[in-house]
């Protein structure tokens, strides 16, 4: 007597779908309408720069020498990575963006809670506080190169009369990598904080008080509320603040441009850029390596995404 299996075991669920509204799907319909014209000019304006520099950069083409272009295929990209002077320089960005993000991300933050738990008076804080980044960053770089100076700047006489004596008056910050880069990780960070803050704000905003007074009465540490509160309904606030920054700072130029010219080894990727493209007319090399700086940009863009996990169309009320 042969006996008849029925596999019962439950199939894999697929997520359903979201079934929109009649109401919602005019909405979207509305909503593409009125952005789909701009999002097209938009995208043209920005892929045609982009098309451009991907197809010079299979070029060996210097602007003095218009005759002389020939197609080189990969070759451009071959020398870039091979260069120790596109790995100083990645390195030099990479230091600088680590360092000053982290440092704005912690100082933004204390920012942020000082603003919104300050009553009186909370604008005019928050105007003093946004003042260093309304300030144009090529201006804000000459006032701290003028600041780090051996023979005019007030740090070392600062420096020196705080330590009694001990420190070096005519000490040079941009003599040394070191120091250089101490110097223009101050200025970027004293001027893009403010930033940091600000979209912080927002999301510290967001939290709902009823929720940290529950917490409270739980019996919840500050750490407690701060970790387990706190930090996780801003992620997405954080993410945002995360990835603007860190994708501003690695394509850092003005300060360490105008603070050090790239001198002992403080060039970043997109000094060298213009050095290839502005001071050497060397379009097919320039054009090389700024496709490599911007596909390393995109490639962070979406290693954050990826990594927070942070549903921004959920989280947009």
């Amino acid at each position: 007597m042969s006996t008849a299996i029925t596999d019962t075991a439950p199939t894999s669920r697929r997520r359903a779908r979201p079934v929109l509204s009649d109401r919602a799907r005019a909405e979207r319909n509305l909503g593409w309408k009125l952005a789909g014209p701009a999002f097209v000019i938009m995208l043209l304006v920005t892929m045609w720069p982009i098309v451009n520099a991907l197809w010079l950069s299979l070029f060996r083409y210097r602007l003095t020498d218009p005759g002389s272009k020939e197609f080189v295929g990969i070759d451009n990209y071959v020398t870039a990575l091979s260069d120790p002077v596109f790995w100083e320089a990645l390195k030099v960005t990479a230091l600088i963006t680590l360092v000053t993000v982290v440092v704005e991300l912690v100082l933004g933050f204390a920012l942020a809670w000082i603003m919104n738990a300050v009553v009186i008076p909370r604008r005019t804080l928050r105007t003093v506080v946004l003042l260093p980044y309304a300030i144009i960053t090529v201006v804000s770089a000459f006032a701290w190169r003028y600041a780090f100076a051996v023979d005019t700047g007030f740090v070392n006489h600062w420096l020196h009369n705080l330590t009694l004596g001990r420190w070096d008056r005519e000490f040079d910050w941009f003599g040394e990598q070191t120091p250089a880069l101490f110097a223009i990780c101050m200025s970027e960070i004293w001027k893009t904080t403010p930033f940091m803050s600000l979209l912080l704000l927002a999301g510290l905003a967001q939290i709902d008080g009823a929720m940290l007074e529950a917490a409270k009465v739980d019996g919840a540490s500050w750490w407690q509320r701060l970790t387990r509160v706190i930090l996780p309904n801003m992620k997405p606030a954080i993410m945002v603040a995360l990835l603007f920054r860190t994708l501003d700072a690695f394509r850092i130029f003005d300060n360490p441009y105008v603070m050090t010219g790239g001198a002992n080894q403080t060039q970043t990727l997109s000094m060298l850029v213009n050095n290839q493209t502005i001071n050497r007319v060397e379009i097919g090399m320039g054009s090389a390596l700024a496709v490599i700086l911007f596909t390393i940009v995109l490639g962070i863009a979406a290693l954050f995404v990826k990594g927070f996990r942070v549903d921004l169309a959920g989280g947009r009320k």
